[in-house]
């Protein structure tokens, strides 16, 4: 089993890899089939909870989805990315939920400060991870992300959360 430290260190390094724009790096932490999911609110000011028949901000079903993400980030062919965008990710409040020999559940708080278009936007929101232990590093399986912004003023994206 992990040490909360060792978690810790994991999420850190995810953040700046990403952070630094190092998407090698940023997609190694994520299995083949992993779920990246972020829901939206809806009328009625609850989580959307169905990817396949409601509107999500985010969801891709595996790693697949990310790397044709950052196949389109690298290759200036996201309009989301254009003009580059700077920013940078803060995680705070990390819970380990439960932790057996083969996996970790946990949650955080986050931040994001975003620069574009000589604006400074604040995302923030909650994460819960489920990380796949069994191998010599870490690997998210499951990424839940919700977004407590009421507005949205540019395009959002993964580096957003």
């Amino acid at each position: 089993m992990l040490p909360y430290e060792a978690i810790q260190a994991f999420l850190f390094q995810e953040a700046r890899a990403q952070a630094e724009k190092r998407w090698a790096d940023w997609l190694a932490c994520y299995a083949d089939d992993v779920t990246f999911f972020m829901p939206c609110w809806d009328d009625d000011d609850k989580l959307t909870t169905d990817p396949h028949n409601e509107v999500s901000l985010i969801y891709y079903p595996s790693k697949q989805g990310l790397e044709d993400r950052v196949f389109r980030i690298e290759t200036d062919r996201s309009s989301a990315t254009t003009p580059d965008t700077r920013y940078n990710r803060s995680i705070s409040n990390l819970e380990i939920l439960s932790q057996d020999e083969n996996s970790v559940e946990l949650c955080f708080n986050w931040t994001t400060h975003s620069f574009r278009y000589d604006i400074v936007d604040l995302y923030f929101g909650t994460a819960r991870y489920r990380l796949d232990t069994r191998g010599p590093r870490p690997l998210i399986k499951d990424k839940y992300v919700v977004l407590k912004n009421d507005y949205i003023h540019h395009m959002l994206d993964v580096y957003h959360i």
